[in-house]
């Protein structure tokens, strides 16, 4: 299967179908679609966020570095970023957070000054598929990187956290972990990493936090994490997968809640991957965030065949998802 390209494209279609529902509430979007949510793409190219088009600069950043390491890595995301920030296409809704952090990347500030310290946004793991990707990644690089492209412009330990299970997902996923024990998988690494901070990646960040120390800054990430995990297993067990699910788990604007959103979508039908993008999309809170990350895991665990034929030709973006998807799948 390749599982790289339908994780890769199943996250560009969930964003393509939550962008005109992310400002509108659950009642307006029902009205529009059903309470299955949008299924279809519209428009020719079928227009993306800003979550693609960061999750592009992530995975073309790690194509373009030398090596994978912190050293190698981060001045290849600090240039897609400014270049995306710069970029006339950036005209989606971008979150204030990344402008503001890519402003300082671009002017040259050391990474762990630019970034917006108190920030756990979703714009930490929105953009993170990529790095859950790669082939052959021991797990300290598929940390360290997950972390530190969040860590850019998020600097709150809760978006490290975030960003790291997000990827850790897609890469299980990918390998054929079923989605029934993906959930106690996640919750088993949020208590396993607890008190691990990753210094060779994220330098001195903890410093600007007040924590005490570099462990009692990460825990902070790995605890809210955790919290957002179980809320998941709660709201699954309940067995009620009617209405909006952003009231189960959370709007989706924070990065555990995004996270945690994007999971229970995907887990309520993990063999019905349309559906997933349309319960994603059928939020009230960050639809596109929600849904591209549902279609991430999807895609990550069904391959490329989960999707309809023709959404490949008609998603924007398509040479950009092929080039990413064509170097990992053959990793």
């Amino acid at each position: 299967m390749r599982n790289a390209a339908g994780s890769l494209y199943g996250l560009a279609y969930g964003d393509a179908l939550g962008k005109p529902t992310e400002f509108q509430d659950y009642a307006t979007i029902v009205a529009a679609h059903g309470p299955g949510g949008p299924r279809q793409l519209t428009g020719h190219p079928a227009l993306v966020t800003d979550d693609t088009q960061m999750a592009l600069a992530v995975g073309e950043a790690i194509l373009a570095a030398p090596a994978f390491t912190a050293r190698a890595l981060e001045p290849e995301l600090r240039r897609a970023f400014a270049a995306w920030a710069a970029s006339p296409d950036n005209n989606r809704a971008p979150g204030m957070t990344c402008l503001r952090a890519c402003a300082e990347l671009a002017a040259g500030k050391p990474w762990q000054q630019a970034t917006q310290a108190g920030s756990k946004g979703c714009g930490a793991n929105m953009r993170v598929t990529p790095v859950g990707l790669v082939p052959g990644l021991s797990d300290d690089q598929r940390a360290g990187a997950a972390q530190l492209q969040a860590g850019l412009t998020h600097g709150h330990p809760t978006g490290l956290a975030a960003s790291e299970l997000t990827a850790y997902a897609v890469r299980w996923l990918a390998d054929g972990l079923a989605p029934g024990d993906l959930l106690a998988a996640l919750r088993e690494r949020c208590d396993s990493q607890r008190k691990v901070y990753r210094e060779e990646w994220l330098g001195d960040l903890w410093q600007r936090s007040g924590a005490g120390s570099a462990e009692e800054f990460i825990a902070v990430g790995w605890a809210e994490t955790a919290a957002a995990l179980d809320r998941v297993a709660t709201a699954l067990a309940a067995g009620d997968f009617e209405g909006d699910p952003c009231l189960a788990t959370g709007e989706g604007w924070i990065a555990e809640e995004a996270l945690a959103t994007a999971l229970y979508c995907y887990l309520i039908s993990p063999e019905e991957p349309v559906a997933v993008l349309g319960r994603g999309a059928a939020s009230s809170g960050d639809s596109d965030s929600i849904a591209c990350l549902a279609g991430a895991f999807a895609g990550a665990a069904l391959g490329m065949e989960a999707w309809p034929a023709g959404w490949e030709r008609q998603i924007e973006y398509a040479d950009r998802l092929r080039r990413l998807a064509d170097a990992w799948d053959r990793g």
